[in-house]
């Protein structure tokens, strides 16, 4: 059993190590769980933080397996209920199976007022679900005395309401608040001042608060200020102050500043001392006094069982009032303290995934010190679930002896079967497919034979990364189809599940699949996908046909949950994020500040020789039938596209292992010598701009040739990462002897490096300019007679042969350490930050930005998933606006919170007649229906004058368009040419303006189907 993370194959905690680091990670490897209660919410966190990866984890439970279980806990089968096994003992080999790295252990002997507890002083954190309030506050007491201190989670569900409660000690110390990694700012002036003021460049905001320290680098004149912290007074977005600077030299220019990321102290109180004065989290401002009031009804609840010795009975007045008579002291909504007592029994799946993600990721703070703790309670309710099924009768409710039971608890007979009879298509089966797909088969959504299914498509594989937080993936499962993988191991959970696994995308080639049709047939999409191109897509098609649509989406603790509901709210694409900033093209060939630029340079250098340079070659030597016909047409004058840039190509083309390696040191003396002289030559260090400053100075950093030295490993893996690849492109064979020191160092002593030579070539400084295109520069005829020339040469010595015209381009794959994809992209990343002297990252920073990794960890999946699939549940009832719920976390700050949706906006056309993203007006034609028939069909039911018809980028009708009046005779088939399946169109229609000199109107798409009845014609 290895007992150090770092001991693991890295890329099973690739994904996490970005959101913990390696500090937290090496933590967690050393610590020891104590975690009680094996229900739905029990096995949640058990799930989420065996995947984190944790030394060992002891599982605790009495009880036995019941038919109830089997619709809250994942792991339980109906076969351990019929053998009438322990909880404990169905559930800990499958957890166990989620990370053969984390020794999971059992207890289930008794937990209770009795129990000598010194047995817990081996564990670093114990968690207790499904427990008696009594017994939370005896173990939090022992927890909180010892030295160092247990840190101790409470955590319970109870029908609608959840909580969370922690207490890590008198004094816990956080190494890292928020995670958030600094940025490097860069300063426009600092005043010589007491105090002396900061300015950011360009205005950029600083995003510091009073209080917080920032410490200095490269700033000239005010040297001093280097490498010292300040505490800054913020007194603006773009401005902050830092003490006295009177004394201190003359600001002149450049530098920059870092946040200092300092420790911070957090104090905790026992159960016992919080639950009077309760400080408590609020994640619904909406309903600010909610937490408060959830406190007290749930404390209640803790009493009536202290006294019965049970919970409240399903849909029992007698026991809602008694419970609402414990409660008489302080004031509570009563509506909630009712549906609390109706439900305590029951189980909603989904609440006790999302509150289980949000206890897990406390867990790990509790064991790492990395991120701000709960402080000290979490409250969460699903009221808005329950409230509209309140006037069903309580019969509804009551249990069947069926694994729903728990479900039916709380929202009802009558609901549990219209789960039942849902049609779901879920686009993209990764992390938080796996854990929606659990979520359906807990809550039994598409299970009814006659019209129910879960529809799921993923064309990928799965890879040894996903098993950290794909948890129905395992070993044997890698190089499998997601989709197909995922559908048989949520069989395992709910046998009755109906899914029908698809390995394609969702995306306009697949139109032919997911047809309009399919879409119609369709109770609701939920989308999986890590990319917005995807969901923008998926949202058009949900729009156009009336779905509604579920959404979220993490990135490390970071979750999101977007609900659309057609005719309710506003879409996906109803809103757009603010691009990302392009780095400018100059700032990446001449002039990188910060290690981001010289990363990307990095990953250019990789796409562009060993991707899009052996593309064109194949690609154009598959274009043109020989080297001898090109030869022919160039002679005659032709200009063919990239032809020059091929033969360039061809003429250096390296046949053999000691090519590749002058090649590589060639390019060494290009990138990191050469590069660095001729901005030197070009631009000395003294020139001056026309203002008079400095041309070198913040943010521009001055280069500085590298020599080589292949004693400096760094150069050493440039070299023979870059041979490498280019023997990759050029199929040139290499063995492990010629990757050696000496082997290298032999073939380098016989390469001669030219002397270098100025260029007078002008060097691009304007931000706005654009990369060019090397196809489509212009070739001078001295450039095209060399061209000809080399190709002529190359045919003499016969190096055209098929395989002298084939290049094997590359895909960057940095999941793979052996191939020097990642190698060639740090080192040479690395290099170029000593040339500019800029702090380089290590190779897991560099792989994350070259690789454009979203960092990810299973409790905010798990918590996204559960608050998606509460939605889900509002969706199916046909729920109010006000019902329905979109929320942002950040589980590491925590911050939790909860909206409104955007509603749908109404656009006025005129008169009274308004439209919104939802709206299709439609015509129903015929064989014969023409323009014209359109256009009076269109004036006469909606009461509008159409003035343009277009379809798609197709222009059908603009009346100044020459010609466009005869065009109203013709059929509308003849105009649109449908395809033979086709059944209708959706067009683009402006309506006249109110007054003469307005601009024409827009309206909603106008769907014009081409038969009477909609059928295809």
């Amino acid at each position: 059993m290895a007992t150090d993370l770092m001991e693991i194959d890295d890329s099973l905690y690739s994904r996490q190590r970005y959101v913990l680091g390696d500090s937290a990670m090496h933590q967690m490897a050393q610590s020891s769980v104590f975690l009680s209660g094996m229900g739905g919410l029990g096995v949640e966190i058990a799930k989420n933080i065996v995947l984190a990866g944790v030394k060992a984890v002891t599982l605790h439970d009495t009880k036995q397996c019941e038919t109830w279980d089997l619709g809250s806990n994942f792991f339980i089968r109906k076969e351990d209920v019929l053998s009438q096994r322990r909880r404990v003992e169905a559930v800990s080999p499958r957890v166990a199976e989620l990370n053969p790295y984390v020794h999971v252990d059992t207890c289930s002997s008794a937990l209770d007022d009795n129990t000598d507890l010194s047995f817990l002083r081996k564990y670093q954190c114990v968690i207790l679900t499904e427990a008696r309030l009594s017994l939370q506050k005896r173990v939090n007491e022992f927890c909180h005395s010892q030295q160092p201190p247990i840190r101790f989670i409470g955590c319970d569900a109870y029908g609608i309401c959840v909580r969370v409660f922690c207490d890590f000690g008198e004094e816990f110390e956080v190494s890292d608040p928020t995670g958030e990694e600094p940025k490097e700012i860069f300063i426009q002036s600092i005043t010589r001042d007491n105090p002396g003021v900061v300015t950011c460049m360009d205005n950029q905001p600083h995003g510091l608060q009073t209080g917080q320290s920032v410490v200095f680098r490269e700033v000239s004149g005010m040297t001093e200020l280097n490498g010292t912290a300040r505490q800054v007074t913020v007194l603006s977005p773009h401005s902050f102050a830092i003490g006295d600077t009177s004394q201190l030299q003359p600001y002149a220019h450049g530098g920059f500043f870092v946040l200092v990321k300092t420790p911070k102290t957090y104090k905790f109180e026992t159960i016992e001392q919080q639950l009077c004065d309760p400080q408590v989290l609020t994640p619904d401002f909406s309903k600010p006094e909610a937490p408060l009031q959830i406190h007290a009804a749930m404390l209640a609840l803790d009493t009536f069982q202290e006294q019965h010795s049970r919970l409240p009975n399903i849909g029992c007045l007698q026991d809602a009032e008694a419970l609402l008579k414990l409660t008489e002291e302080t004031p509570v909504n009563t509506e909630l303290v009712r549906c609390l007592s109706r439900t305590a029994r029951g189980t909603l799946p989904p609440l006790a995934a999302a509150v289980g993600g949000v206890a897990s990721q406390e867990v790990l703070k509790a064991i790492t010190g990395k991120f701000a703790p709960l402080q000290q309670w979490l409250y969460l309710d699903a009221i808005e679930v329950v409230r509209p099924l309140q006037s069903l009768s309580a019969e509804d409710f009551f249990p069947k002896g069926d694994r729903y039971d728990g479900l039916r608890a709380c929202i009802g007979e009558s609901m549990c079967l219209e789960l039942h009879k849902l049609r779901v298509f879920m686009v993209g089966c990764g992390a938080i497919g796996c854990e929606m797909l659990k979520n359906f088969a807990l809550l039994g959504v598409g299970l009814a034979k006659s019209s129910g299914e879960v529809c799921i498509t993923d064309p990928d594989l799965i890879e040894k990364s996903n098993l950290n937080r794909q948890f129905l993936f395992r070993p044997h499962h890698i190089q499998k189809p997601k989709s197909t993988t995922a559908a048989e191991a949520t069989h395992d959970i709910n046998p009755d599940l109906q899914v029908d696994a698809h390995l394609n995308k969702v995306c306009p080639a697949t139109e032919n699949i997911y047809s309009d049709s399919f879409f119609t047939s369709l109770n609701l999409v939920v989308t999986a996908l890590d990319n917005v191109e995807a969901r923008r897509y998926v949202d058009s098609r949900c729009v156009s046909n009336q779905r509604p649509l579920l959404d979220s989406g993490t990135m490390g603790t970071k979750g999101h949950t977007e609900i659309i509901v057609p005719n309710l709210t506003e879409s996906y694409n109803s809103h757009r994020d603010p691009p990302e900033e392009e780095i400018p093209f100059c700032t990446l060939k001449s002039f990188p500040s910060v290690i981001e630029h010289t990363i990307q340079w990095a990953r250019d250098k990789f796409e562009n020789a060993f991707v899009h340079k052996p593309s064109m070659y194949s690609s154009f030597w598959q274009t043109h039938s020989s080297a001898e016909v090109v030869l022919q047409r160039m002679q005659a004058g032709e200009s063919l596209e990239g032809s020059f840039q091929v033969i360039k190509l061809l003429s250096r083309r390296p046949s053999q292992w000691e090519q590749c390696v002058t090649i590589a040191r060639l390019k060494f003396e290009k990138y990191f010598k050469r590069k660095a002289l001729q901005l030197l030559h070009s631009f000395p260090l003294d020139t001056r701009l026309k203002d008079g400053s400095l041309f070198w100075q913040s943010p521009k950093r001055p280069p500085a040739p590298i020599d080589f030295d292949l004693k400096d490993s760094l150069h050493f893996t440039f070299i023979v990462s870059t041979a490498r690849l280019f023997a990759g492109i050029y199929n040139i064979p290499y063995s492990e002897t010629d990757l050696s020191e000496e082997a290298v160092t032999r073939i380098l002593s016989d390469v001669k490096i030219p002397d270098y030579k100025p260029s007078e070539k002008s060097i691009e400084t304007d931000e706005t300019a654009k990369k060019p295109d090397q196809m489509k520069m212009p070739v001078s005829s001295e450039e095209e007679r060399e061209a000809i020339i080399q190709l002529e040469q190359a045919i003499t010595a016969d190096r055209v042969t098929p395989e002298g015209l084939q290049m094997t381009p590359l895909q960057f794959e940095k999941d793979d350490d052996s191939n020097g994809h990642l190698d060639f992209v740090t080192s040479a990343s690395s290099l170029r930050a000593r040339m500019y002297s800029i702090e380089p990252a290590d190779r897991l920073k560099t792989k994350r930005i070259a690789g454009k990794i979203i960092p990810a960890i299973a409790t905010a999946t798990a918590a996204v998933a559960g608050l998606v699939a509460l939605e889900l549940i509002k969706v199916v009832g046909g729920y109010r606006f006000e019902s329905f719920k979109n929320c942002f976390f950040n589980l590491a700050i925590p911050v939790v919170v909860l909206t409104e949706p955007a509603p749908v906006k109404q656009t006025l056309i005129r008169n009274n007649i308004y439209f919104s993203i939802w709206d299709c007006w439609t015509i129903f034609g015929h064989e014969d229906f023409t323009l014209s028939d359109f256009m009076n069909a269109v004036r006469e039911k909606y009461g509008i004058e159409p003035t343009m018809v277009v379809h798609g980028v197709k222009m059908l009708y603009v009346p100044v368009m020459p010609g466009h009046s005869k065009r109203l005779k013709l059929t509308m088939q003849k105009l649109i040419k449908p395809s033979v399946d086709r059944r209708y169109v959706d067009l683009t229609v402006s309506f006249a303006p109110e007054a003469d000199g307005d601009e024409d109107l827009p309206g909603p798409p106008v769907r014009y189907y081409f038969s009477p009845d909609g059928e295809t014609p």
